[in-house]
C-alpha cells in the first residue's frame, strides 16, 4: 500500500472501504499528467470551494516547495526560477466568472461545467467532479460530456454515489450521507492524492 494512503488510514479510519478508489483515482490523474494533459475540477458551494483548494495545493508546493531546476532552471534563469515551484496543470472550473454570468443569464446554468469542459477537455484529461449528493445536475453533465470526449472521470462523493458515480469511471464514496461530514472526509482524501502525485512527480522534493 502507497505509504500515503497508510497514513492516511491511520488518520481516518472510516475511509478504509474508499482506498482502492482513491488509488484508481491516483492512478488515472497520475496518467493524464505523466502524458502532457491536465486535471479539471468542479463542484458547487462547499465542494465548489473545494475544487479550488485542492487546485490551490497542485499549483504550487504542498508538502515542499518544490523547487525549479534542470532544463527549466537554464530556461528561466536563476533569479527567477528562485521565486517560482514546480506545478501541475490543474483547471478548477468553479471561476470564469464573466462565463458563468453569461452562461447563467442565456443558457441552461446546468450546462456551464459542461461547456467548460468542452472548451478545455482533451482526451487523457482528468475530470475529477465533486458532489456530497452525487446528483448536483451541472457536475453530472460534466462528467458525461468528459466521458463522450475521452477524458478520464473521477466522481467524489458520499455514500450515495448519486448520478456521479454512476457516471463516472472511478468514483470515490466516502461512508456518510450527511453533507458536512461528507466534505470533512472529502478534505484528507484530496490532501492524500496531493501528496501522492507530488511525490510522483516531484520525487526529489517531495516529503
Amino acid at each position: 500500500m502507497n505509504p500515503h494512503l497508510s497514513c492516511l488510514l491511520q488518520r481516518a479510519p472510516a475511509l478504509a472501504p474508499c482506498l482502492e478508489d482513491i488509488q484508481n483515482a491516483f492512478e488515472a490523474m497520475r496518467c493524464s499528467l505523466a502524458g502532457g494533459g491536465k486535471l479539471l475540477l468542479c463542484g458547487n458551494g462547499g465542494s465548489g470551494a473545494d475544487a479550488e483548494h485542492w487546485a490551490g495545493e497542485l499549483l504550487k508546493g504542498f508538502g515542499s516547495k518544490r523547487p525549479i531546476g534542470g532544463g527549466l532552471l537554464e530556461k528561466l534563469g536563476a533569479p527567477l526560477a528562485g521565486q517560482l515551484q514546480g506545478a501541475l496543470p490543474v483547471i478548477p472550473l468553479t471561476g470564469f466568472l464573466g462565463l458563468r454570468t453569461a452562461w447563467q443569464n442565456d443558457c441552461d446554468p446546468d450546462y456551464v461545467y459542461a461547456q467548460l469542459v468542452l472548451a478545455f477537455g482533451r482526451p487523457g484529461d482528468t475530470l475529477v467532479g465533486i458532489s456530497t449528493s452525487g446528483n448536483s445536475r451541472n457536475v453530472a453533465h460534466a462528467l458525461e460530456t468528459a466521458n463522450k470526449l475521452g477524458l478520464r472521470t473521477v466522481a467524489m462523493t458520499g455514500a450515495g454515489g448519486g448520478k456521479a458515480a454512476q457516471l463516472a469511471q472511478t468514483s470515490i464514496r466516502v461512508p456518510s450521507c450527511e453533507t458536512y461530514l461528507i466534505q470533512e472526509l472529502h478534505l484528507p482524501v484530496y490532501h492524500t492524492l496531493c501528496l501522492m502525485l507530488e511525490e510522483e512527480f516531484f520525487p526529489a522534493a517531495a516529503i
